[in-house]
């Protein structure tokens, strides 16, 4: 713009410099000598105007040098900016290892920040920004905080990022993908989402299914199976032996067995439920505690007294304490002493 607004006032100027030399000073003809050739004769206007030409090209080439750097540098800053603008949609996606090369010095310092921060939009934010790319990764967000499923597959996020999780949530929640969809296809998604599908899984579903998919066992899953053995609804019948490998799956306390004896008190056959104890506490000490809880629970004193009789002065105090009461007429609750 600059260069055609600069060559046609050098072409004015030329003009007029040139009709004031021929036209108000002189019309004489003039030759020169170039190199020991005699060029032919040149009117002194037209010599004038030589320098004048070459003064312009010479300028235009200047202008036009600075201006190509000019360019090359804006097109850097330019370049820098769609890289910010791709560091703040990952940030923004949660993506990790995050890095961009930039050209120019600010960039640098704010892509580093940017690069090396995990970035939140503020709930005030929303989609209406003035760049498609950060608005429709803000669309995509305010969607999946509102319990909405979206496509996010152009994006690769990995199955543990935390977007991909919720999304995958709330395509579980609306019914678009069940619980078997994803624990048979484990390995596309997160070990969170296929234990937390797995309770729902085991809440309903046959013995053989269940134990297809344990994989994805958590405490939780194993006392909604519990809760189902004899139960009035979705009973499930179970052996011991089942049960028992359901148990070594998990590093489970002693706590954790009395609250299994517990759930299994409604419903399990009191013969089954004191061998599954005895079973597992000759194996494992940190269910002896449980074993006890049971052979209080179902009133059976004399194993329960033996066993306190042969332990340890400062062991299974609480249950030395019930046996005593007992001893004495004093009827409680075992729960109370848990």
């Amino acid at each position: 713009m600059y260069i055609k607004r600069y060559t046609i006032a050098s072409l004015i100027l030329i003009i007029l410099v040139s009709w004031y030399v021929y036209a108000f000073v002189t019309q004489d003809t003039i030759s020169i000598e170039f190199f020991g050739v005699m060029l032919p004769p040149l009117p002194i206007a037209l010599l004038v105007v030589i320098p004048l030409v070459l003064l312009y090209v010479a300028s235009v080439l200047h202008m036009s040098f600075y201006s190509f750097l000019a360019s090359m540098k804006l097109r850097k800053y330019e370049k820098d900016f769609d890289k910010i603008v791709d560091s703040i949609v990952e940030a923004y996606l949660g993506k990790e290892n995050r890095s961009h090369n930039f050209k120019t010095n600010r960039y640098q310092l704010l892509g580093a920040l940017i690069d090396n921060a995990t970035i939140f939009p503020s709930a005030e934010l929303n989609s209406n920004i003035d760049n498609k790319k950060i608005s429709e990764v803000l669309e995509l967000i305010n969607k999946i905080k509102n319990s909405e499923s979206v496509d996010l597959k152009k994006y690769s996020l990995p199955s543990y990022n935390a977007l991909v999780i919720q999304n995958v949530k709330n395509r579980y929640k609306q019914g678009s993908i069940k619980a078997e969809d994803i624990l048979n296809n484990a390995s596309k998604y997160d070990e969170s989402i296929c234990k937390e599908v797995y309770i729902d899984f085991v809440k309903t579903s046959p013995l053989s299914a269940i134990e297809k998919y344990k994989k994805s066992l958590t405490k939780e899953s194993l006392f909604e199976i519990l809760s189902r053995i004899n139960a009035d609804e979705n009973t499930l019948e179970i052996s011991n032996e089942s049960l028992i490998t359901f148990f070594k799956d998990l590093e489970l306390n002693s706590k954790d067995y009395i609250k299994a004896s517990q759930k299994l008190s409604r419903g399990m056959n009191p013969e089954q439920r004191i061998k599954l104890f005895e079973t597992l506490s000759n194996e494992n000490e940190s269910v002896m505690e449980a074993y006890l809880f049971t052979l209080f629970d179902l009133e059976m004193l004399a194993p329960a007294k033996e066993i306190l009789e042969t332990s340890q002065d400062d062991e299974y105090m609480n249950f030395k304490a019930y046996s005593s009461l007992r001893e004495y007429g004093k009827h409680f609750d075992i729960n109370l002493f848990m």
